[in-house]
């Protein structure tokens, strides 16, 4: 039996941030990893960029986390997209803000992100092992017992930080749920998230690598409105892509609408759709000599979208503008302000960036990310039934949780030396 105060489980990064928080006053901590190696995920995170975080203040980042607003509160109240990037830089890791927001270390390198971590985890004494998969975690004399394939550990306090299940390939297999579950926890139904979207029929291939900007989103189930949003929506051979397909795949089924404008940003701020008919219209009539498809190009379409549109809606492309009745002209303008695509599946967890479900919210305290049902049990990042929007939002709650998990393990440990606590 190999004995410490802190056993933590997954050395991605809200294990090692973990570690990293709760490794103050001489506190000996374990941090197992069933890979050969440390932050498998979040080395390719970003395209191997790493997209750590995002700019924003707290009301508004709170938005992108969709029905887990309340839960996240208290740990961006305590550690916020501020306090990551001071972290990095205090250490010689500076960030710099690109693509409307996003967060990123300056070197674009997702392995300068992780040294850091490892570095102070090294400087913290930090013990970390790897290729040691956890088997089992129990309980025995108020200690946790932590079994792996090779030795046992016993600590008074443990962190499950094993992540969800997307990407396997880097090791996410949902242990951490297991668990969970055996000590008594209920698991949220698991589905992909921050996933590509397959259309059913889809007739798009050739506009693969397409995108548009700040598209207005609209999600139909059985003919009511589910969810509004706007983002860049990206054409890929198979289906779509892009931030704004990839944070309402969540909320996707087999068989509902994606209703997406397909004119342009700029062309859309002009004014409200009686507008932009009438600026349509005005295209159509200043342009008539010019083919229909280029005067779609007009208001900002690219050409191959705007053959294939007309392709789908049966229309010829080489209609001159003048030549384009109401009818036909009110058919082209509806499937501009919102074409219908209809969605035969999302992507599996292979594809997924992020897990949706875990472990209930309602098991865990959101002031300490303590376990409500095993008192020393913690938990941090991907895990628990928490999953954001793209753009750094999930790894900020994997770093959040962390400290608030690692800070709550220190005051804890503190009490229980204090001689008032022992009267």
């Amino acid at each position: 039996m190999i004995n410490y105060d802190v056993i933590i489980t997954g050395a991605g990064p809200a294990g090692l941030f973990t570690a990293i928080s709760c490794s103050n006053e001489g506190a000996s901590v374990s941090l197992l990893e069933k890979n050969t190696s440390a932050g498998r995920k979040l080395l390719v995170s970003g395209s191997g960029k790493c997209n750590i975080t995002h700019a924003g203040l707290l009301d508004e980042f709170l938005t992108h986390y969709w029905d887990a607003e309340k839960f996240i509160t208290p740990e961006l109240s305590n550690f916020m997209n501020l306090d990551l990037q001071k972290f990095f830089e205090k250490r010689g890791l500076p960030m710099v803000e690109m693509d409307n927001g996003k967060i990123f270390p300056a070197s674009l390198r997702s392995a300068d992100v992780l040294s850091v971590l490892l570095g102070e985890c090294m400087k913290r004494g930090v013990d970390i092992t790897y290729g040691h998969a956890v088997r089992e975690i129990s309980l025995s004399n108020s200690r946790f017992i932590v079994s792996t394939d090779h030795d046992t550990y016993s600590a008074a306090y443990a962190v499950v930080a094993t992540g969800g299940i997307s990407y396997p390939a880097t090791g996410s297999s949902g242990d951490g749920y297991r668990f969970a579950e055996n000590l008594g926890h209920k698991i949220m139904p698991l589905s992909p998230a921050l996933t590509p979207v397959y259309i059913k029929g889809w007739r798009f291939g050739a506009c693969s690598g397409i995108s548009l900007s700040e598209a207005e989103i609209n999600l139909y189930r059985e003919g009511r409105s589910i969810v509004r949003a706007k983002g860049d929506v990206l054409f890929t051979h198979k289906g779509l892509s892009g931030p704004g397909i990839l944070d309402m795949s969540r909320n996707l089924r087999p068989g509902d609408i994606i209703k997406i404008s397909l004119i342009s940003s700029s062309f859309r701020c002009m004014g409200n759709d009686v507008d932009i008919e009438e600026k349509f219209i005005h295209q159509l009539r200043g342009h008539g000599s010019k083919s229909l498809k280029n005067c779609m190009a007009e208001i900002g379409l690219p050409v191959t979208l705007a053959e294939t549109l007309l392709e789908c809606l049966s229309i010829s492309g080489r209609i001159k503008g003048a030549s384009v009745d109401k009818g036909t002209r009110r058919i082209i303008l509806n499937s501009l302000l919102g074409h219908p695509f209809e969605v035969e599946r999302a992507g599996g967890f292979n594809e997924a960036m992020a897990t949706r479900g875990g472990i209930s919210l309602e098991n865990i305290n959101r002031k300490t990310m303590e376990s409500r049902l095993v008192p020393g049990l913690y938990f941090a990042g991907e895990v628990m039934d928490v999953d954001g929007d793209t753009g750094g939002y999930n790894l900020q709650h994997a770093f959040s949780s962390a400290a608030l998990a690692g800070r709550s393990i220190s005051v804890s440990m503190s009490k229980r030396k204090s001689p008032q606590s022992k009267l």
